[in-house]
């Protein structure tokens, strides 16, 4: 079945010195997390990538991923195709003052008309490991509609500084019954803590790995319309678009039935530079125990 990785490149991180943290080589051989996720998607199965990304970094994007990656893309039959997401593409009137983001409910919109069969959405600068996209692929080959991959909680933590966490509830089916947004969560001796509230350490967190079909965009999209009629009012210059809040929205009202699929992978990201070392560390680990090859696509 032919199946579409959404990847949300359109953010900079403010916390991380102002670069383009996806474009941050992680290995020897420069290369960046993206190209390790679009390796484990290809891998997967998947066949249709789309890079969602701001007009403005286009040029820097193509240069130290785009074009490359549609090379290896080409040789594997697999299409490569971009999405711009962009302040004023949006359903009302852009506030006065209003700079910021819409948020991955606009960022997946923006590859509306592109997107025609089962697909996955991954943030760029998240490396994910192969089994949460085994796992996603297999799941809407299969036929599944909506799903999630669930990262243990202990996998996901930063050494160096407070994360925020949607930890998952489910029921005995494992079906994501409710998303718990948890702010200020640091790493503790036991675990992990969030203001002073220790938290399990062996739970199910979301880390923005879902798998939909093409019948949620229509959802998504009127979704986006009430958004503007009721949020963006209350607070104009910061309210944001976000997929987990409303697929909470929708599981709240039963209008969608989401399997979350457990994944025992590390996920590694660089919410802030300090990451770094570490990251670029654990990269080389994988690659000393053949995980992935120097050559890195050379084994698809």
């Amino acid at each position: 079945m032919d199946t579409t990785l959404l990847i949300m490149a359109a953010g900079i991180g403010s916390r991380f010195g102002g670069g383009i943290k996806q474009l941050e080589p992680v290995d020897a051989s420069g290369h960046i997390i993206m190209d390790y996720s679009i390796h484990d998607a290809i891998e997967a199965g998947f066949n249709h990538i789309i890079f969602v990304i701001r007009k403005d970094i286009e040029a820097e994007f193509r240069e130290v991923i785009g074009d490359r990656i549609a090379a290896v893309c080409a040789a594997h039959d697999v299409a490569v195709d971009y999405a711009f997401q962009d302040l004023h593409d949006i359903p009302g009137q852009l506030p006065e003052g209003r700079t910021k983001p819409w948020g991955t409910g606009q960022a997946v919109l923006a590859a509306k008309n592109l997107i025609h069969t089962p697909f996955a959405i991954i943030n760029a600068d998240d490396y994910y490991g192969k089994d949460g996209f085994r796992k996603v692929h297999d799941y809407l080959a299969k036929g599944g509609e909506a799903c999630m991959a669930g990262f243990v909680f202990k996998n996901t933590l930063s050494d160096n500084g407070s994360v925020t966490r949607g930890i998952c509830e489910m029921d005995a089916q494992s079906n994501l019954t409710k998303v718990v947004e948890t702010k200020n969560i640091v790493k503790t001796a036991n675990g992990a803590e969030a203001d002073g509230v220790a938290l399990d350490p062996e739970s199910l967190v979301s880390m923005n790995m879902w798998g939909l079909t093409p019948a949620f965009l229509d959802v998504l999209e009127q979704g986006f319309v009430e958004f503007f009629q009721k949020e963006v009012p209350q607070n104009p210059l910061k309210a944001e678009y976000l997929i987990p809040t409303f697929v909470g929205q929708l599981l709240q009202e039963g209008q969608l039935t989401v399997k979350v699929l457990r994944t025992d992978d590390t996920w590694y990201g660089m919410t802030y530079k300090e990451d770094v070392p570490a990251v670029k560390e654990s990269f080389r680990g994988m690659l000393e125990k053949g995980v992935y090859r120097e050559e890195l696509f050379a084994d698809l």
